[in-house]
């Protein structure tokens, strides 16, 4: 069902969908003149620890292309020197020639401090919601109806937390 995007996986990567997602709905905005664009949603699924606790390996997030980012959203970005590789990090700040990103997970690595800043047209997306599948032990009533609480959640900015280094 999914693939890995260029062959590869590896820590703090993402998996996109092989699939085209022609039953997911796009949003609708306006543009100066007039007319409506639309800003295409993708599912793509995580794998590896950089990001957690915000995000563990085997959640499936909604995101969205071609949107402003803004510090403190979790976003979709080429690896800097691996080009083919897609990778899920946190937007701390906007520097000269681009953003800082960082990992939620500090000991994980792979991050601004390992690459420096990601240049703005390396930065593809903007995570809107985080979906974490049932897990394949949770059969019970009360194990179902916590995964169902807490299963779709947007994913909030942390700007509030976040200091780049």
């Amino acid at each position: 069902m999914y693939g890995a995007v260029g062959g590869r996986v590896s820590y703090g990567t993402v998996k996109e969908e092989e699939r085209a997602v022609a039953q997911m709905p796009e949003r609708r905005q306006v543009s100066g003149g007039g007319r409506v664009t639309r800003r295409p949603l993708r599912v793509v699924e995580v794998t590896g620890p950089s990001m957690v606790p915000t995000l563990y390996h085997g959640d499936l997030l909604l995101v969205q292309y071609g949107v402003p980012v803004r510090p403190g959203d979790v976003v979709i970005l080429r690896h800097p020197f691996q080009q083919d590789l897609l990778v899920v990090k946190r937007a701390a700040e906007r520097r000269p020639g681009g953003w800082w990103v960082r990992g939620d997970n500090t000991f994980a690595g792979g991050d601004s401090t390992d690459y420096g800043v990601v240049p703005e047209e390396l930065v593809l997306a903007r995570v809107r919601a985080r979906y974490r599948p049932l897990a394949k032990g949770q059969r019970s009533v009360t194990a179902v109806l916590g995964w169902a609480a807490s299963a779709l959640r947007p994913v909030r900015s942390a700007s509030s937390r976040l200091r780049a280094r």
